[in-house]
C-alpha cells in the first residue's frame, strides 16, 4: 500500500510509539489527523511535522466520555475530507503490578473504556464509510499480551486479549472486501508510562524492551504491507504463539515468573 496522500486518523499520537508512527507516516506524504487528551502535545507535533514540509491536523479528545467515537470521525472527515486508514493505537492507563483483588474497581473501568470500548466504536463508527468506497484499511495496536496471560497484568492482559479478537474477527468478517484489518503486537516498549516497579519486575525476571522509534516503524511497515499480524520480538512472540497451542507448558515456563512479580506487586497496590 502507497501511504502518500492517504487521510490516516491516528490515536494516541503523542504517546509511546504514536509519535514516531506520525512522524514516518508524515515522511511518506499522508494526510495526518492527529489525536491526543493534550492540545499542547498535539500542537507541537503538528508544528515539527509541518516544519518537515509534512501536513497534519490536530484533534482533541478524552476517549473516558460516551458518544465520543462518532464525534472524532465526523471531525477527522471535515478536517481530511474523508478517512483511508484508521490506526487503533489508543493507550489507556499503563499497566502495573497489581493482584485481581488490589485493582480498584474505577481503574478497571478506565482500562476497559479506553483499551477495549473506544477502539471497537471507532471502528464501528468508520466501517460504514469503508463500505460504502469498499476500501480501507484498519491498524490495530495490541500487545504480545493480548496472547499471553501473564500474571499481575490480568485487566491489562484482558483488554489486549479483546481487541486482538475483535481484529481477528472483524478480518474474517470482511474477507470478501477490500478493507483490510492489521494487528501489531509490541512486547514491552521504553516509554516513561513504564513505571519503576514495573521496569524493576522486568529486569529481575529477565524481559526484553524495545526503543519507540523500532516498533513505530514496523508498525508502519505492517501497514504498507497490508500485513495481517505482526508480533514483535523473542521470546516474547514465541512463547504468545506457544500459549494458544499448549498452554500448559507455558504456565510452567511462567512459574518463576509468577513468584518474582508477586514480590512486584505486592508493593505498589492499585
Amino acid at each position: 500500500m502507497q501511504l502518500k496522500n492517504k487521510r490516516i486518523l491516528l490515536t494516541g499520537a503523542t504517546g509511546g510509539i504514536g509519535r514516531y508512527i506520525a512522524l514516518l507516516l508524515a515522511r511518506k506524504g499522508a494526510n495526518l489527523a492527529l489525536v491526543g487528551r493534550d492540545i499542547g502535545k498535539l500542537e507541537t507535533l503538528a508544528d515539527e511535522i509541518a516544519s518537515k514540509g509534512g501536513n497534519a491536523r490536530t484533534i482533541v479528545a478524552d476517549f473516558e466520555i460516551t458518544g465520543i467515537a462518532s464525534q472524532l470521525i465526523s471531525q477527522a472527515n471535515d478536517i481530511l475530507g474523508g478517512i483511508d486508514i484508521l490506526i487503533n493505537n489508543t493507550g489507556g492507563p499503563p499497566p502495573t503490578l497489581a493482584t485481581g483483588q488490589d485493582q480498584s474497581p474505577e481503574r478497571i473501568a478506565q482500562m476497559i473504556q479506553t483499551n477495549v470500548t473506544a477502539p471497537i466504536q471507532l471502528a464501528r463508527a468508520v466501517l460504514p464509510q469503508f463500505k460504502a468506497a469498499n476500501q480501507g484499511h484498519f491498524l490495530m495496536v495490541g500487545s504480545t499480551l493480548g496472547s499471553l496471560g501473564f500474571p499481575y497484568y490480568a485487566t491489562y492482559c484482558a483488554s489486549k486479549f479483546a481487541i486482538h479478537g475483535f481484529s481477528q474477527a472483524l478480518r474474517r468478517e470482511l474477507v470478501d472486501t477490500n478493507i483490510g484489518v492489521s494487528y501489531i503486537a509490541p512486547r514491552t516498549i521504553n516509554t516513561p508510562m513504564n513505571d519503576a516497579n514495573a521496569l524493576a519486575m522486568l529486569a529481575k525476571t529477565g524481559g526484553n524492551m524495545d526503543e519507540p522509534e523500532k516498533v513505530a516503524a514496523i508498525a508502519v511497515n505492517a501497514l504498507e504491507r497490508e500485513k495481517q499480524e505482526v508480533f514483535v520480538g523473542q521470546p516474547e512472540s514465541f512463547f504468545a504463539w506457544l500459549n494458544g497451542v499448549a498452554p500448559k507448558v507455558v504456565n510452567l515456563g511462567l512459574k518463576k515468573h509468577a513468584r518474582l512479580a508477586k514480590e512486584f506487586a505486592a508493593r505498589k497496590p492499585k
